[in-house]
């Protein structure tokens, strides 16, 4: 079978032949049919993650779809966390008590492209944030897969008005194909600045903040919840540090919320994922993805690390 291997930290993936995995106790084998390459998965490849240096070599891919026995799936792996191969290869060995089934009509390679980032939007939103009918809701980061889900998912969850982020054009315009009431643009680091076009597109003090950036987007975030405004924080990827003070928390009583889908055990991870399928397969949910062949695996990694990849790459074989 073909299959990615990460044959060195750091380095480029190779397309190589592999032997078909043999299930182990309590696995099951799955034909892959759909397989996303995530941020996670360039992170733990590069060898730099706080998972440390993955031992090598090794299929990468932290998430996929396919099929047990003619059944739909999707699955997660520990690829590049942990030591074992992931879900980049035509056919993966998966613990059965991770599957979780699929409905039969839905597009697999949409759900691997949502995947666990759309759970990240969901349950930030509802489990974490407390999101409720009427609420407003400002989505950081929206152009991104986890923002354009969290854009059409408030709407759904009854926001009365869903404000996007986002720092470039193309990224703008996919949070305005989501869904979003308005859009304003991150392309300064000027924090009265961003506040002053936030408080411009909302109507109103902002109930809830979905951030998946942190920094100085996050901070001026903040500065318009109202009060009792909750501000979600999924990542880090405007900065590791925010200039959010103490007197814009206290002044409001403001709740800052961290996020992270390792929080979650088997039965919620399930129940999220079979959630979004439900409501991919419905149409109500979409995110921009490409998908590509084991050919241009290497070429989509690297447009992929460069970030000139308009959605979501996913692998079909």
């Amino acid at each position: 079978m073909r299959a990615v291997e990460i044959q060195r930290p750091g380095a480029l993936p190779v397309v190589a032949d592999r032997q078909p995995p043999r299930p182990g106790p309590g696995e099951v084998l799955v034909e892959l049919t759909a397989a996303p390459i995530t941020p996670l998965d360039l992170l733990c490849a590069g060898g730099e993650s706080y998972f440390g240096s993955p031992q090598v070599p090794y299929v990468p891919g932290v998430q996929g779809v396919g099929y047990v026995d003619g059944r739909p799936c999707w699955f997660p792996t520990s690829a590049g966390m942990r030591p074992g191969d992931g879900s980049m290869a035509g056919v993966v060995a998966v613990r059965s008590e991770d599957l979780v089934q699929l409905p039969a009509d839905l597009e697999h390679s949409l759900l691997a492209a949502l995947g666990l980032s759309a759970v990240a939007a969901h349950l930030a939103l509802s489990w974490r944030g407390g999101l409720a009918a009427g609420e407003q809701v400002l989505v950081l980061g929206a152009g991104g897969v986890v923002g354009q889900a969290a854009v059409q998912l408030a709407r759904l969850g009854g926001a009365r008005r869903v404000v996007g982020a986002a720092r470039s054009k193309a990224a703008q315009d996919r949070a305005r194909e989501a869904g979003a009431h308005d859009v304003v643009a991150l392309d300064t680091d000027d924090a009265a600045e961003l506040e002053r076009r936030f408080g411009v597109a909302l109507d109103g003090p902002a109930d809830l903040v979905l951030d998946p950036l942190w920094g100085v987007p996050a901070a001026a975030a903040a500065a318009v919840l109202g009060t009792s405004g909750r501000l979600v924080n999924l990542g880090s990827s405007a900065g590791e540090t925010s200039p959010l003070t103490s007197s814009a928390l206290r002044s409001k009583s403001l709740r800052v919320l961290g996020y992270t889908n390792n929080e979650l055990s088997p039965s919620l991870r399930s129940e999220a994922v079979q959630h979004i399928a439900g409501l991919a397969a419905r149409g109500l949910l979409r995110v921009a993805h490409e998908v590509i062949g084991f050919d241009s695996l290497v070429s989509g990694w690297q447009r992929q690390i460069h970030g000139s990849v308009d959605g979501r790459l996913v692998l079909v074989p």
